[in-house]
């Protein structure tokens, strides 16, 4: 084999090998999943959505169904409003509820659809009604701190 045809492979491993690269970088950053199947826009209002950030996914009985690709706040409502896209090939009822839930202890946030049981089917520009917002952590560890605070005052104060 002369020297042109070993440079030749060469380059087309490397380039392979850049494409490989590129490849895992978008998947990672969750921006692989561009589709270009129809899809339909939903909103909801949550209280707290902690973490949650554009692009997440939104899952509904553990496949994902959707990403979200907008959070705002609402002045009037001091609530954060999310909006999500739905792929075309998934139909939710009206009445399905929206939660912010978290892979594992520590992991990422999305957004979990319950479907309910409505004849009507959310549309582009609908509301999702249903929704709970995420648990944050810090939260919890400061409750239950407080209520472990409460409990060693009160027995002090019985003996």
């Amino acid at each position: 084999m002369n020297r042109s045809a070993i440079d030749l492979w060469v380059g087309v491993l490397v380039a392979m090998g850049l494409a490989a690269l590129l490849f895992l970088a978008l998947k990672v950053g969750n921006l692989a999943s561009i589709s270009t199947s129809e899809v339909y826009q939903v909103q909801a209002k949550f209280a707290n959505i902690g973490g949650l950030k554009v692009r997440a996914p939104i899952k509904s009985a553990g496949v994902v169904v959707g990403r979200v690709v907008g959070v705002h706040f609402d002045n009037e409502s001091y609530e954060a409003v999310v909006t999500l896209s739905i792929d075309g090939s998934f139909k939710f009822p009206r009445d399905t509820s929206a939660k912010i839930l978290t892979s594992g202890l520590l992991g990422e946030q999305y957004v979990g659809l319950e479907a309910g049981g409505d004849a009507t089917m959310l549309k582009t520009g609908d509301r999702v009604k249903l929704t709970q917002s995420a648990v944050v952590l810090e939260n919890l560890i400061s409750q239950f701190m407080f209520s472990k605070a409460q409990e060693g005052g009160n027995s002090k104060e019985s003996k």
